[in-house]
């Protein structure tokens, strides 16, 4: 096969790639995919193109802190959970709570969690979040004990379809949300 000339041609490689990707890709390696590197602003302006040409139908190509990936729109979630045999993971409001104020406030420590929430923090609300790859110990306050301080991931990013922290809502959705969600009260255990 001839390499690409047109840009509509170079959007079909850009587009069979995105598509097969098992994750989602930078411009800089959607740049390799051709022998003569189009550049980086020729690459994006066609993604934007090909975002475009996907507008109105079930998948939608979109960039998120990881790269660009193709996925489902979210109004057709509903229909894709009918396939999954499997129930979603439910979090109890220990958890949501302790994600929260990571995600608004990080990096923070056990203590300053426990400060803002007004109880203790279980070690397994928090191990449930670094299992799930959300948050990671990204280093230590210099006070006594050295205690770990926790910020999100890149993959919490991923899964929340976001580009960066300044997506995510205001804390007053967040705790209308929570309000209007029933969870779990308990302390700590259910996770």
């Amino acid at each position: 096969m001839p390499p690409p000339q047109t840009p509509d041609e170079f959007k079909r490689v850009l587009e069979t790639a995105l598509l097969a990707a098992p994750a989602p890709l930078q411009v800089s390696e959607l740049r390799r995919l051709f022998e003569d590197d189009p550049g980086g602003d020729l690459v994006r302006r066609l993604l934007v193109e090909l975002a475009g040409d996907w507008q109105g139908r079930g998948v939608e190509l979109v960039q998120t802190a990881s790269g660009w990936r193709f996925q489902t729109r979210p109004e057709y979630q509903i229909y894709l959970d009918r396939l999954k045999n499997e129930r979603p993971p439910k979090y109890s409001r220990a958890v949501l709570e302790t994600l929260a104020i990571i995600a608004y406030r990080q990096p923070v420590t056990r203590g300053d969690i426990e400060d803002i929430r007004g109880v203790m923090v279980s070690p397994s609300v928090l191990k449930t979040l670094e299992s799930r790859g959300w948050v990671d110990v990204v280093g230590h306050r210099d006070t006594p004990g050295r205690p770990g301080l926790y910020a999100t991931t890149r993959k919490f990013l991923e899964d929340l379809g976001l580009r960066s922290l300044t997506e995510l809502p205001p804390l007053t959705e967040i705790e209308r949300i929570m309000d209007l969600v029933e969870l779990p009260k308990t302390e700590e255990p259910a996770v």
